[in-house]
């Protein structure tokens, strides 16, 4: 994928505080209690009643289903808004399958996966108890091509047939609906694609495939009070986001719908917060707060002391949950640039990289694990164990300088780094991280910093792009596809836009494999050869992996049923309860 997406706020925009340093991370943040607990602070079985408050950074901004950019369902946006497929409500690995919603099933392909047909559930209503049908969701998918709408994933518009040409019903000129989706009742749906797609069933948990009837479009005010399909309904919203306040939906009915509770009364979702401002609150839990989580903030420096070793807050630890999400931060080669057009210079660099520097930079173990393979450590991306490159925690000089003569550089190398100013996971402190590091090898590391929107312009311009940066990458969904294919699939370089494919790699064999692959309608046989295709690109030294982070996030201390799954890292807030 290129960026509407091509810019992804799952990717690109979402801001996770990480001990000071904030990395940028998917759509997907995350909180609660440890891995596989299924309650907090609160003992005691989950029961109705209660607000809860969502304390965030970062506004719910665009709360229009067309304009989301959301992976199963999403985390607030879940609440409101069904699918026809969405994630499993699990802890851990198990919480990276794809389960039916709306839909009966996963979804049924034919034609060698270019047609996918979905059957609704029986007995789906909106919050005004009218009837949700197929033609609903048919016209959910055509608003989002609309340009007042942009925002969403682009997919749809890159595999149905006739996606790219189409601009939606509100287009002056050109066909007000897409014939590639039919409805020939009101249960039954089929999209007709262009190319084989395994992954169907994935881009299925995609908000643009909530249900939105014509009747009630209202454009840009739509997002305002969007009818919900989901068990809360919007009751305000206020700056955009800033301030969401939920209710109940009363037809929404958990018969139908097991993936989802509405165990608070209410829920209020207040953003615009200083993430200190916010582990503080959390921490102390005192009034309201003891009600509250947060979707984007990671524990911050005062936290992870009192958690650390020498830390001895066992009431807050109980409060404290680890989520993983599939997400790699590493260091990027543009190969047409001298010196990294030789393979034996980008070896050298990836020996000499000394991994515990960079995960210090970022805070620590705790938040983040170093990495030697592309793809992060989940069986359902197809994570395959490599090493290309051994390194060790703090690098192989000596490695480094024996690969280094062999490119004609036996008295060292000087280089330039760019990177962004701010205090990212692609900022500064990594960057000097890296640098002290190659240092030791006689890589002499001269950094370049720039404001965050010019350093992503730059590193994403494919005619301009340096030849040694940051950079980082997580998946729209936990498949190998949506992870290697935007940056290694030649096919999917940008001239003109955003491109992510830094290294420009364009190799007809490679491409090739993206295509047999992704047409696998085996999840688990595509995961291994998506894991086999990570190795054999590694062998390329177009990047150097650093790291995977871990996210940590406190829950007030009348929290309960707190569900963290590795498909987004997140506390899913609705499986929350309070006491």
């Amino acid at each position: 994928m290129r960026n509407h997406i091509l810019i992804r706020p799952s990717r690109h925009t979402a801001v996770t505080a990480v001990a000071g340093i904030a990395l940028t991370g998917v759509l997907a943040s995350c909180a609660g209690p440890q891995d596989g607990d299924s309650e907090s602070g609160a003992g005691g079985k989950p029961a109705k009643g209660g607000k809860l408050l969502v304390l965030n950074t970062e506004p719910q901004v665009n709360f229009d289903p067309a304009r989301l950019y959301t992976s199963g369902g999403g985390n607030v946006p879940s609440l409101v808004f069904r699918t026809l497929t969405t994630r499993k409500r699990a802890n851990g690995e198990e919480g990276t399958k794809v389960v039916p919603d709306l839909a009966t099933g996963l979804g049924k392909p034919s034609e060698n996966a270019k047609v996918w047909t979905y059957k609704l559930k029986k007995g789906l209503t909106y919050e005004d108890g009218s009837r949700i049908t197929s033609a609903d969701i048919k016209y959910g998918v055509e608003r989002s091509f609309a340009a007042e709408l942009s925002g969403g994933a682009p997919y749809l518009r890159d595999w149905l047939e006739g996606g790219a040409d189409f601009q939606g019903p509100f287009a002056k000129k050109g066909p007000k609906t897409l014939d590639s989706i039919e409805t020939p009742d009101e249960r039954t749906i089929v999209f007709r694609l262009k190319k084989p797609v395994g992954d169907f069933p994935y881009v299925a948990t995609q908000t643009q495939f909530a249900p939105v009837p014509e009747k009630k479009e209202k454009g840009a005010k739509y997002e305002k009070h969007p009818l919900s399909s989901g068990p809360y309904k919007v009751v305000k919203n206020e700056n955009d986001g800033e301030r969401l306040q939920l209710a109940r939906n009363t037809h929404w009915s958990a018969k139908n719908d097991p993936h989802r509770h509405d165990y608070p009364d209410s829920i209020e979702v207040r953003s615009g917060l200083d993430p200190a401002v916010i582990n503080q609150r959390l921490s102390t839990s005192s009034g309201d707060d003891a009600k509250a989580i947060t979707t984007d903030t990671n524990l911050g420096p005062a936290e992870l002391a009192k958690l650390g070793k020498d830390g001895n807050d066992k009431e807050l630890k109980k409060r404290v949950g680890v989520g993983h999400f599939g997400y790699t931060n590493y260091l990027a080669f543009n190969p047409k640039v001298k010196p990294f057009d030789k393979k034996e210079v980008r070896e050298a660099i990836s020996y000499a990289i000394g991994r515990r520097s960079v995960v210090n930079a970022v805070g620590g173990t705790s938040l983040a694990e170093p990495a030697t393979t592309f793809l992060p450590n989940q069986k359902a991306l197809g994570y395959t164990p490599y090493d290309h490159f051994p390194a060790g925690k703090n690098g192989s000089p000596e490695k480094a300088r024996e690969v280094l003569k062999k490119a004609g550089y036996e008295k060292g190398l000087t280089v330039t780094l760019a990177h962004s100013t701010d205090d990212s996971a692609i900022g500064s402190k990594v960057a000097t991280a890296v640098q002290q590091s190659l240092k030791k090898a006689g890589i002499t590391v001269k950094l370049k910093g720039l404001e965050r929107n010019a350093y992503d312009e730059k590193r994403q311009d494919a005619g301009d792009t340096p030849g040694f940066f940051l950079s980082q990458w997580g998946a729209d969904w936990p498949a190998g596809y949506p992870f290697l294919a935007p940056i290694y699939d030649g096919r999917q370089i940008v001239k003109d836009g955003s491109n992510f494919n830094h290294a420009q790699l364009d190799d007809d064999k490679i491409n090739k494999k993206f295509d047999d692959i992704s047409g696998d309608t085996d999840l688990k046989a595509a995961a291994r050869r998506w894991g086999a295709l990570d190795k054999e690109i590694g062998e390329q030294a177009l990047s150097v992996p650093l790291f995977h982070p871990v996210y940590q996030r406190l829950v007030g201390k009348d929290v309960k049923n707190v569900v963290i799954s590795d498909w987004t890292g997140v506390l899913d807030i609705a499986q929350v309860a309070v006491k």
